[in-house]
């Protein structure tokens, strides 16, 4: 994903959880909140009680990946911040993906064109 698509900042990221709204699914809960930008920005977090580095950056290239395939069809001007939970430790790429479109739906930031 192009950085220019990244939540990079802890102030962005706080901002987001504190001010955004949330849609949570039992692998990930989804922050949103729109900007100012002609494009959306994605960060993903990952708590240390899912694991050591190893399984929480395996964690977050599965949600950058489904993020990143779907990336046309999410409509712009947003921020969003994607949490792992617990359960995503043993879960596959393709139950995160599904997690990912299900929460996007919920929260109605996907394009008309890709419902």
């Amino acid at each position: 994903m192009k950085r220019k698509f990244r939540l990079r900042k802890s102030t962005d990221f706080r901002k987001v959880l504190r001010e955004g709204r949330s849609w949570a699914h039992p692998l990930i809960v989804l922050s949103a909140l729109p900007n100012d930008l002609e494009y959306s920005r994605f960060g993903f977090s990952v708590s240390r009680k899912i694991g050591k580095a190893v399984v929480r950056n395996r964690v977050k290239r599965l949600m950058r990946e489904a993020t990143r395939l779907r990336l046309e069809s999410i409509k712009e001007g947003w921020d969003m911040v994607f949490t792992a939970r617990q359960p995503i430790r043993e879960a596959n790429f393709h139950q995160v993906d599904r997690a990912i479109e299900d929460l996007l739906r919920r929260a109605g930031l996907l394009k008309e064109e890709s419902l």
